[in-house]
Protein backbone atom coordinates (compact mmCIF):
# COMPACT_ATOMS: atom_id res chain seq x y z
CA UNK A 1 0.00 0.00 0.00
CA UNK A 2 1.54 3.29 -0.89
CA UNK A 3 1.24 6.59 1.64
CA UNK A 4 -0.93 9.30 1.12
CA UNK A 5 2.24 11.63 1.60
CA UNK A 6 5.28 11.85 3.04
CA UNK A 7 5.29 14.43 4.73
CA UNK A 8 9.06 14.52 5.50
CA UNK A 9 9.12 15.23 1.35
CA UNK A 10 5.70 17.63 1.81
CA UNK A 11 6.77 19.93 4.97
CA UNK A 12 10.14 19.43 5.50
CA UNK A 13 10.15 22.06 8.28
CA UNK A 14 6.97 20.33 10.00
CA UNK A 15 8.80 17.04 10.08
CA UNK A 16 11.82 18.24 11.65
CA UNK A 17 9.37 20.38 14.43
CA UNK A 18 8.36 16.70 15.32
CA UNK A 19 11.88 15.80 15.34
CA UNK A 20 12.61 18.11 17.56
CA UNK A 21 10.61 16.39 20.00
CA UNK A 22 12.12 13.50 19.58
CA UNK A 23 15.13 14.84 20.23
CA UNK A 24 13.85 16.75 23.32
CA UNK A 25 13.04 13.23 24.94
CA UNK A 26 16.31 11.45 23.88
CA UNK A 27 17.93 13.77 26.44
CA UNK A 28 14.93 13.32 28.54
CA UNK A 29 15.71 11.83 32.07
CA UNK A 30 12.60 9.35 32.33
CA UNK A 31 13.68 5.51 31.28
CA UNK A 32 14.31 4.31 27.76
CA UNK A 33 11.91 1.31 28.23
CA UNK A 34 9.12 3.09 29.94
CA UNK A 35 9.17 5.80 27.37
CA UNK A 36 8.83 2.58 24.73
CA UNK A 37 6.30 1.40 26.61
CA UNK A 38 4.26 4.79 26.89
CA UNK A 39 4.49 4.73 23.05
CA UNK A 40 3.40 1.39 21.98
CA UNK A 41 0.31 1.81 24.65
CA UNK A 42 -0.76 5.23 22.60
CA UNK A 43 -0.02 3.53 19.72
CA UNK A 44 -2.16 0.46 20.71
CA UNK A 45 -4.97 3.40 21.74
CA UNK A 46 -4.84 4.42 18.48
CA UNK A 47 -4.44 1.37 16.27
CA UNK A 48 -1.31 2.48 14.54
CA UNK A 49 0.30 -0.01 12.90
CA UNK A 50 3.08 1.61 11.71
CA UNK A 51 4.50 3.11 15.26
CA UNK A 52 3.48 -0.40 16.82
CA UNK A 53 6.11 -2.17 14.66
CA UNK A 54 8.48 0.80 14.96
CA UNK A 55 8.40 0.86 18.86
CA UNK A 56 7.57 -2.32 19.94
CA UNK A 57 11.30 -3.62 17.50
CA UNK A 58 12.78 -0.64 19.70
CA UNK A 59 11.46 -1.95 23.23
CA UNK A 60 13.21 -5.81 22.06
CA UNK A 61 16.62 -3.98 21.15
CA UNK A 62 16.39 -1.90 24.56
CA UNK A 63 15.93 -5.09 26.40
CA UNK A 64 11.67 -4.87 26.97
CA UNK A 65 10.38 -8.69 27.55
CA UNK A 66 8.09 -10.50 24.64
CA UNK A 67 5.34 -11.47 27.92
CA UNK A 68 5.17 -7.43 28.57
CA UNK A 69 4.91 -6.25 25.30
CA UNK A 70 2.37 -8.90 24.31
CA UNK A 71 0.02 -8.08 27.44
CA UNK A 72 0.49 -4.14 27.44
CA UNK A 73 -2.54 -3.77 25.95
CA UNK A 74 -3.92 -5.56 29.49
CA UNK A 75 -1.63 -3.88 32.12
CA UNK A 76 -4.05 -3.43 34.59
CA UNK A 77 -4.84 -7.77 34.45
CA UNK A 78 -0.95 -8.32 34.73
CA UNK A 79 1.57 -8.37 37.67
CA UNK A 80 4.16 -7.57 35.21
CA UNK A 81 4.38 -3.68 35.66
CA UNK A 82 5.94 -2.05 38.45
CA UNK A 83 3.46 0.51 40.12
CA UNK A 84 5.34 3.58 38.44
CA UNK A 85 5.12 2.04 34.88
CA UNK A 86 1.04 1.70 35.74
CA UNK A 87 1.25 5.11 36.85
CA UNK A 88 2.74 6.31 33.54
CA UNK A 89 0.82 3.81 31.77
CA UNK A 90 -2.58 5.33 33.40
CA UNK A 91 -1.62 8.35 32.55
CA UNK A 92 -0.93 7.62 28.98
CA UNK A 93 -4.02 6.51 28.58
CA UNK A 94 -5.80 9.69 29.54
CA UNK A 95 -4.15 11.78 27.88
CA UNK A 96 -4.15 9.87 24.41
CA UNK A 97 -8.31 9.69 25.06
CA UNK A 98 -8.20 13.08 26.42
CA UNK A 99 -11.81 13.66 24.75
CA UNK A 100 -13.49 11.22 26.48
CA UNK A 101 -12.64 11.75 30.09
CA UNK A 102 -10.63 14.38 30.18
CA UNK A 103 -7.33 13.53 32.52
CA UNK A 104 -9.11 12.22 35.82
CA UNK A 105 -7.76 13.47 39.06
CA UNK A 106 -6.65 10.16 40.28
CA UNK A 107 -4.83 9.56 37.46
CA UNK A 108 -2.57 12.63 37.77
CA UNK A 109 -2.33 12.01 41.55
CA UNK A 110 -1.21 8.63 41.02
CA UNK A 111 1.53 9.59 38.70
CA UNK A 112 2.86 12.39 40.86
CA UNK A 113 3.53 9.76 43.55
CA UNK A 114 5.64 8.14 41.62
CA UNK A 115 7.27 10.74 39.18
CA UNK A 116 8.56 14.64 40.26
CA UNK A 117 6.71 17.20 38.34
CA UNK A 118 10.40 17.31 35.58
CA UNK A 119 9.11 13.86 35.38
CA UNK A 120 6.08 14.34 34.80
CA UNK A 121 6.42 16.83 31.91
CA UNK A 122 8.60 15.25 30.09
CA UNK A 123 6.32 11.81 29.61
CA UNK A 124 3.49 14.05 29.13
CA UNK A 125 5.58 15.25 26.27
CA UNK A 126 6.86 11.67 25.07
CA UNK A 127 2.64 10.94 25.43
CA UNK A 128 2.07 14.04 23.42
CA UNK A 129 4.55 13.37 20.71
CA UNK A 130 3.31 9.79 20.74
CA UNK A 131 0.10 11.09 19.53
CA UNK A 132 1.26 13.35 17.08
CA UNK A 133 2.80 11.15 15.16
CA UNK A 134 0.19 8.23 15.49
CA UNK A 135 -1.89 11.15 14.01
CA UNK A 136 0.61 11.88 10.70
CA UNK A 137 1.13 8.25 10.04
CA UNK A 138 -2.43 7.13 10.06
CA UNK A 139 -3.26 10.54 8.06
CA UNK A 140 -0.86 10.10 5.65
CA UNK A 141 -1.34 6.31 5.28
CA UNK A 142 2.17 4.42 6.89
CA UNK A 143 1.91 1.45 6.80
CA UNK A 144 4.64 -1.14 8.32
CA UNK A 145 7.24 -2.70 5.59
CA UNK A 146 5.84 -6.09 4.84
Amino acid sequence: MEPRMLLKEVNPAAFTAMVGLEKFLDGASLDKKLKELVKIRASQLNRCAFCLQIHTTDARKLGESEVRIYTLNAWRETSYFTPQERAALALTEAVTLVASNHVPDDVYEEAARHFSQQEISELLIAIITINGWNRIAITTGLTPPA
